[in-house]
């Protein structure tokens, strides 16, 4: 485990990107099939939110051969990923009975994917991958039958699509639009807690975008509907993927115009405006309250953090 920060400002979790997805080779069966007896072939195994990961003299390892994969009791179905330096890298699933199997083993577990980013034991390098095989087993163990008739659908392109064989309807893996935004007023910021949050923890809000909305307008309404808080000069500042299940945050700065909070307890537990200060302190975990703000993996720490570097 590493004790440097992985995630320096402007690089939160699960958006480096080391690996050529190289989707002109999904479509070919025969070179999949070759891909996977490729003497370099590695695969991340999934398990609902969590990781299967090794224990060795090395450290915590992630990255597995697919007979090891197999060993563990990986479903012989794989996603192609892409190539990282010429080898090919899939996603496997396993099974909860195959997951519990390996409970109170020494030399591997199955590992919440939230701490094993969090904590630096995979190197943050990996972590974009892992969340792209996150996203795609956990979009196969959902939607295993066609929407449009019912039956069961197949895996095809490389794990990319299913289709259905009586319809012939194809069906694609989706990404959840979500905005989660920084709203200030002069030297205050608006953040607020949910009941799942840690005791002390704080974070920007989040919600997902409508149909037919904007980011802009999502923004706008998101902030109202939680908080009672009315914003503008909505601003981009960065995406960052967020595998549970699959969406897509896009962080945003606004601007508020008025002040009163009138919070949505069907949403927040609370939301409240902390001075530049105090967001200094949480970040730095030394607020006087013990209040602390988003861990730096999450999107939600760098948007902080970005206004507090802007308003130095």
């Amino acid at each position: 485990m590493t004790t440097e920060n992985p995630f320096p400002l402007g690089q939160p979790g699960f958006v480096s990107h080391p690996i050529d997805r190289a989707a002109h080779i999904r479509t070919d069966a025969d070179k999949l099939f070759a891909l996977e007896s490729h003497r370099n072939a590695r695969a991340y195994v999934i398990h609902r939110d969590s990781l299967l990961v090794t224990q060795g003299a090395d450290g915590p390892r992630a990255l597995l051969t697919l007979d090891e994969a197999r060993k563990f009791g990986a479903n012989p179905g794989t996603i192609f990923l892409g190539l990282h330096e010429g080898a090919p890298i899939f996603g496997m699933g396993i099974s909860a009975t195959a997951a519990e199997d390996l409970m109170g083993r020494k030399d591997v577990g199955v590992e919440n994917l939230r701490a094993v980013a969090a904590s630096g034991a995979v190197p943050a390098r990996e972590l974009s991958t892992i969340a792209m095989a996150k996203s795609l087993v956990s979009w196969h163990q959902r939607h295993g039958f066609c929407a449009n008739c019912g039956v069961r659908t197949a895996m095809a392109d490389g794990g990319w699509k299913r289709v259905c064989p009586s319809c012939k309807t194809e069906h694609f893996p989706r990404t959840d639009p979500v905005v989660i935004m920084l709203v200030t007023a002069g030297d205050k910021c608006l953040m607020g807690r949910q009941s799942q949050f840690p005791p002390t923890m704080w974070s920007c809000l989040a919600g997902f975008v409508e149909a037919a909305e904007t980011i802009e307008s999502a923004v706008q309404r998101e902030i109202l509907e939680e908080a009672g808080i009315q914003c503008t000069d909505v601003r981009y500042y960065m995406t960052q993927p967020w595998p549970y299940p699959s969406s897509l945050m896009i962080g945003c700065i606004a601007r508020a115009t008025t002040t009163d909070i009138t919070v949505d307890k069907n949403e927040l537990e609370d939301a409240r405006w902390f001075s530049r200060d105090e967001a200094v302190a949480m970040l730095a975990r030394q607020h006087p309250e013990g209040l602390t703000g988003p861990h730096p993996v999450a999107i939600a720490h760098h948007l902080l953090a970005n206004w507090i570097a802007q308003t130095a």
